[in-house]
């Protein structure tokens, strides 16, 4: 069977910040309506690929190709169009404090389509039904635990039909519930919402549970790539050493000894 068409190719990309080189010339492609789960440990740049992909971030060099069009080196009014085409759920959700549930979710679709208040309604609250939130419109962010915020992090990012969405470290400072419900939801819009996905993280069960690719990252650039079966099975000594320095299991505080 052909592989689906690249909805994301990046060729030799580079970005340094004070002198630091973060990415050396970096290639990674994305499929079409494929989840890739780019792994890699903290500081190895995974955030910073992702704010390039979505344009807020400018590479010093190389080449970010989204749906067929280069952005590098598009003029500010021009990126517009491309994060159109762009949901982005950020590591602690980044939910506007002031704005209540409803607004949140609606902003990306105010920014970017024209519709009517009555068919901005049923968006938001469709959004809000397949992350499991409706119900809670009104209510503010404070008043949500952070499951809860995560989940409308989401539904805010698909709010506008995005054909792409990038997810910074997803289940980061979430229980081992939330998290799995979080790895849930990316599955559940890949499923309902053809979205293409790129799920930036450094935990490996969650990265199995919602990749049909992984790639890993260090040093700037990608070393391994392969299904979640090839990763498992890899003897590359890289993928092994990744793997197996975030399996070992924790040792049981006293608290939760018998």
């Amino acid at each position: 069977m052909a592989a689906a068409p690249k909805m994301i190719e990046i060729r030799g990309l580079r970005i340094s910040f004070d002198g630091l080189d973060v990415l050396q010339g970096l290639d990674l492609s994305v499929h079409r309506g494929e989840t890739l789960c780019v792994l890699g440990g903290s500081g190895c740049g995974k955030s910073v690929l992702l704010k390039c992909i979505a344009g807020l971030l400018r590479p010093m060099a190389g080449s970010i190709k989204v749906d067929g069009d280069e952005i590098v080196g598009l003029r500010e009014s021009d990126l517009v169009e491309v994060r159109k085409k762009i949901g982005f759920v950020f590591q602690y959700s980044a939910l506007f404090d002031s704005l209540t549930v409803f607004e949140n979710v609606a902003y990306p679709v105010r920014e970017h389509r024209k519709v009517s208040e009555e068919e901005l309604a049923k968006i938001v609250r469709d959004r809000l039904s397949i992350v499991g939130m409706d119900g809670t419109q009104e209510k503010l962010p404070g008043e949500l635990s952070g499951g809860m915020r995560k989940r409308v992090a989401f539904a805010r990012a698909v709010a506008a039909d995005p054909q792409i969405v990038l997810y910074d470290e997803p289940t980061t400072g979430l229980d081992p519930t939330n998290a799995q419900r979080v790895d849930l939801l990316i599955r559940e819009l890949q499923r309902r919402l053809g979205v293409t996905g790129i799920v930036v993280t450094h935990d490996i069960a969650s990265a199995f549970a919602v990749a049909d690719r992984l790639a890993l990252m260090a040093d700037g650039v990608i070393r391994a790539q392969g299904t979640p079966e090839e990763f498992r099975s890899s003897r590359e000594p890289i993928v092994r050493e990744f793997l197996e320095a975030r399996l070992i299991p924790a040792v049981p505080s006293a608290a939760a000894a018998p």
